[in-house]
């Protein structure tokens, strides 16, 4: 028998759920069975992790959803918020433990170690069991990182009223795995500079649903923040001022934090475009730098991109990318090479000195291990898929948060974003990762991701831009359907994503309002068709 380790003890009682009809989880279990129930949390209740050599995280973990828990103090959204449930709860029965265990013969490993695995390795599944009698509650999985999701699970199911938190829908059963292994957030901390504590408020909200991985656009043409050792010139001519860089200990930091809560940090360095700013310190080994019109030589200010046709700079170029690679735990590395713009080779003799003639449009061939991004259109993904390589879906049309501000270009008074128009939630929830592929293809598709591009955002507005927008994504490449086997739809998943996004609030996010409160309080009273 594993050893038997009582991990806190939560002074409160009771807190609530949802009415039948209504499930407050985001996102939405493969399999969910529920009753019609009462069901009270002690005011005793503690996480009794029976797992041998549970890993520190684990504990952290557990810790941390009992925070959750004892905090959250979140009333249903109905009319009255939760005042009307009073009298179902008189007699109620007590929940005092949730019981943490391992399958047989599974390896506690670090719950990071496990985020960092190669992709289609990981193991994120569990089952969740909460009786209605008040006996033990059971979390069960393969991993310490399935028990993590599971941990997240739970702490949604329970709301809170006049000092008791409680669930309506005991008994509790769910079976849960992810449908697709990659669910992304992608931010650029270039173009403006996020602090530490904004990039680790981040992580928290991705782990909260379940987002697996951690896009970090961390360099492009306009800055580069991050200390690399062997190259130490380039953030300091590179950054916007010494105290907006990203250390090596910042770095792994947030890799570790990251990881703790079952998030791969997925480095990108942008190359060969977008790389304007290494002429601050290599001058000789950027083309086109600062040309004006910028707009002949760039898709944004500044112009410039290296010399990737000569060999010191290819050698200059592989050395930074392996220099900064090797202090990532992730399987993965990003080196970007969208957008590299033709004129500013044509018109460059350092370049055309090199080259026979200029070839933009490579005829190589790639690893067989190479994963494509799909960004510019969904329409894209077919292409790749022809050419046999593995997908992750981030399409501009659905998935960048970024479009529907105007344009940022000065002089341009009625000029719009280039991926107009803003991307609603439900916009990007009616995504079909398979669309336009055939059968043969659909295990091409690893997953996708929103992305925030940070031209007109900010540590001001990072929240609210972000979330709950990002949640529909990781909706779409957790769940892919709902628990019954019919398509996700925005009726039924909007009540659901007013329950997470006032739950972020009460846990210190600052996501955009949905909807008005009288509306959030009435689910599907502002509906079209109501």
């Amino acid at each position: 028998m594993a050893p038997s380790r009582y991990v806190g003890i939560l002074a409160l009682v009771a807190g609530c759920l949802l009415p039948s009809g209504v499930q407050a989880l985001w996102p939405i279990p493969n399999k969910l069975e529920t009753g019609t129930t009462a069901l009270t949390v002690s005011p005793f209740f503690y996480f009794d992790v029976q797992v041998e050599g549970a890993p520190l995280d684990l504990y952290e973990a557990v810790s941390q959803a009992q925070f959750y828990l004892a905090n959250d103090k979140l009333g249903r959204l109905v009319v009255g918020r939760g005042a009307n449930d009073t009298t179902a709860l008189v007699g109620a029965n007590t929940l005092s433990t949730l019981t943490l265990s391992l399958m047989s013969g599974a390896t506690a490993e670090p719950i990071a170690s496990e985020a960092v695995k190669p992709l289609g390795t990981r193991s994120e599944e569990y089952t969740l069991t909460i009786p209605a009698d008040g006996s033990a509650a059971t979390l069960v999985a393969n991993s310490t990182l399935g028990l993590y999701r599971g941990l997240t699970t739970f702490n949604q199911l329970f709301y809170y009223y006049s000092g008791v938190t409680y669930t309506l829908l005991a008994p509790i059963a769910i079976t849960d795995t992810p449908a697709y292994p990659f669910r992304g957030f992608a931010l650029d901390t270039a173009r403006n500079f996020y602090p530490v504590s904004d990039i680790l408020r981040t992580l928290d909200a991705m782990s909260w649903v379940k987002i697996n991985t951690f896009h970090w656009h961390i360099t492009d043409s306009q800055s580069f923040p991050l200390e690399v050792a062997q190259y130490p010139e380039l953030a300091i001519n590179g950054a916007y001022s010494p105290q907006e860089v990203y250390t090596p200990s910042d770095v792994q930091y947030i890799i570790q934090y990251a990881g703790a809560r079952g998030i791969d940090v997925l480095l990108e360095v942008d190359t060969p475009g977008h790389t304007s700013i290494i002429a601050a310190t290599y001058p000789d080994y950027v083309a086109c730098f600062d040309e004006t019109p910028w707009a002949t030589y760039a898709n944004e200010p500044p112009a410039g991109q290296l010399r990737f046709a000569l060999p010191e700079v290819v050698n200059f170029t592989a050395s930074l990318l392996a220099d900064i690679a090797s202090t990532v735990s992730s399987s993965y590395f990003s080196t970007g090479g969208d957008e590299l713009n033709t004129p500013c080779y044509t018109n460059d003799y350092p370049t055309q000195l090199q080259l026979n003639k200029m070839v933009l449009d490579w005829n190589i061939t790639l690893s067989n291990e190479t994963i494509v991004m799909v960004w510019i259109s969904s329409e894209d993904a077919l292409a790749v898929a022809e050419k046999g390589f593995r997908i992750v879906q981030a399409p501009s049309n659905y998935f960048y948060l970024d479009c529907g501000a105007g344009a940022w270009l000065g002089g341009d008074p009625t000029g719009n974003s280039w991926c107009d128009p803003f991307k609603t939630w439900s916009e990007s929830y009616t995504f079909d990762p398979l669309a336009n592929l055939t059968e043969a293809q659909y295990e091409l598709v690893l997953g996708g991701e929103q992305c925030l591009w940070s031209e007109q955002s900010s540590p001001d507005n990072l929240d609210p831009i972000v979330w709950p927008r990002a949640a529909s994504s990781a909706e779409i490449f957790w769940s892919a359907q709902q628990p019954t086997g019919a398509p996700l739809n925005v009726t039924e998943a909007l009540p659901r994503l007013q329950d997470l996004r006032f739950r972020m609030v009460q846990r210190g996010l600052r996501p955009i309002a949905l909807q008005p409160y009288w509306c959030a309080i009435r689910p599907d009273a502002c509906d079209l068709t109501a």
